[in-house]
């Protein structure tokens, strides 16, 4: 029988022996709990450094890569700064980043796209306003030319439907910009008359030289007249805004494999390789044209061919210098937009450069002599003149050209020595009578019996070849 000190004994040990083994599992037990506090400061440390580094790039997004991923959809030259870490690349974050980025540049692409298109559709309705407004003015102008032979009020009408008619084509460019028809349509034309069509369209056209190399008869279809005229003038405009007011543009039409060229070249300072490309890129018409695009205030040239040529199926190249150190401006009309009129049935233009193939007779008593290019209508010998130029006769001692009635077999009188320098309102006033007596042998042609009455200077654009005709007294019937 176990006795009560024994017992009392062997409690007391197994108590000491459990109290030992709590104390140890107390320590263990708060061991763990000290690594596990200092494990979780340690996280809340690195969580608030996360959640500092996420605050920061947030706003440098906000800050710095949002403004700039908008103004890159304007101006693709510019640059997006990358995350603020680099370390966030590649990592969800920066993927995530860089989605809001790419959302925010496709939006906003999409928005400035739908703006200009809504721009571009109240310009275009604005401009044809504009137009119609400046058709009606040059009927009227026309029917005042048509019905007083004031030679001085000739000359201000002359004047006056000039400056109307610039207006008339930056309307009608802006219109086409704006993505409207090119607005006239024409009948079967001389090439070389779009050509000189659109060298009327301008201030300072006494400066350009056009020089004819086609077969005789070399024409347009229809609906190509209007839109290589609108080129030309526009490639015209550009070369004698950017040269010299005392240079010449030169403008050749060249036969070439695949139909005709029109090749324009200046004197002016040229383009940087930049300037070049974007011109290129906006004369191809591959890429949209925003309004937003064309500057303050707009540049509409470059990016009307760029319509047309897409339109109409033409070529224009901007890539090459201009012998004289200028831009070369390369207008390439393929094979099917060409046709051949019988110069006998529908000549060009009186005022037309003549074609340097066509072989002209002398008289039998006079030595042959070279005919220069643009010497029609000029004797044999005399200095070229420019296209639209009539040298003074003899009885004008008023310096104003007497309306005439001139025939291309009419004897060449002799001109006396021309003038240095000619005044503007001159020029003016001889283009005005030459147009007339266009008008006056063409009435004539159709009527021989018919003598016409002397009458005001006809469109100084050379419409002959449009749907609008001259009647027997010459007026113009829309």
């Amino acid at each position: 029988m176990i006795e009560l000190p024994d017992l009392v004994a062997g409690a007391l040990a197994a108590g000491t022996l459990s109290a030992f083994a709590l104390g140890g599992g107390l320590v263990r037990s708060r061991r763990r709990q000290n690594r596990q506090l200092a494990e979780i400061a340690a996280l809340r440390t690195r969580l608030d450094g996360t959640a500092r580094a996420f605050t920061a790039e947030v706003e440098h997004l906000a800050t710095q890569r949002v403004p700039a991923a908008a103004r890159q959809v304007a101006h693709p030259h510019l640059s997006v700064p990358g995350p603020l870490q680099p370390l966030t690349a590649g990592t969800p974050l920066g993927i995530a980043l860089e989605n809001v980025v790419l959302a925010l540049q496709s939006e906003a692409a999409a928005q400035r796209t739908r703006i200009d298109a809504a721009a571009q559709a109240g310009m275009r309705g604005a401009v044809r306003e504009i137009q119609a407004a400046l058709y009606r003015l040059q009927d009227a102008l026309r029917g005042l030319q048509q019905r007083y032979d004031d030679p001085e009020l000739a000359q201000t009408l002359f004047r006056l439907d000039h400056e109307n008619e610039q207006s008339l084509r930056r309307a009608q460019v802006a219109a086409v910009v704006c993505g409207a028809w090119v607005g006239l349509a024409r009948e079967e034309s001389h090439l070389v008359d779009a050509v000189t069509g659109g060298q009327a369209r301008l201030a300072g056209y006494q400066r350009v030289q056009v020089h004819n190399h086609l077969e005789p008869g070399t024409a347009l279809v229809s609906h190509a007249v209007e839109p290589v005229a609108v080129i030309v003038a526009e490639l015209l405009d550009n070369a004698l805004r950017h040269s010299a007011p005392d240079t010449d543009v030169v403008v050749s039409l060249e036969h070439v494999h695949h139909g005709v060229c029109v090749t324009v070249d200046d004197a002016g300072l040229g383009m940087t390789h930049d300037e070049r490309e974007r011109a290129q890129r906006l004369v191809a018409g591959d890429d949209p044209i925003l309004l937003t695009d064309l500057g303050d205030p707009p540049r509409m040239g470059l990016a009307a061919i760029g319509r047309l040529t897409r339109q109409f199926d033409l070529s224009v190249d901007l890539s090459s210098a201009s012998p004289y150190g200028g831009v070369r401006a390369v207008l390439r009309v393929d094979s099917h937009l060409l046709s051949r009129l019988d110069p006998a049935d529908r000549p060009p233009a009186a005022s037309a450069p003549r074609t340097t193939r066509t072989t002209r007779r002398t008289a039998p008593d006079r030595p042959a002599t070279p005919t220069p290019a643009h010497a029609y209508g000029t004797e044999a010998g005399a200095p070229e003149a420019p296209p639209g130029h009539r040298e003074p006769q003899d009885d004008e001692g008023d310096g104003l050209p007497q309306r005439r009635r001139r025939t291309r077999t009419a004897a060449p009188a002799a001109a006396p020595a021309r003038s240095p320098a000619r005044r503007p309102e001159d020029a003016a006033a001889a283009l005005g009578a030459l147009q007339s007596g266009t008008a006056a042998a063409r009435a004539a042609a159709r009527d021989p019996g018919h003598s016409p009455r002397p009458h005001a200077a006809a469109d100084h654009t050379d419409r002959n070849n449009d749907i609008d005709h001259i009647d027997d007294e010459g007026g113009a019937a829309r």
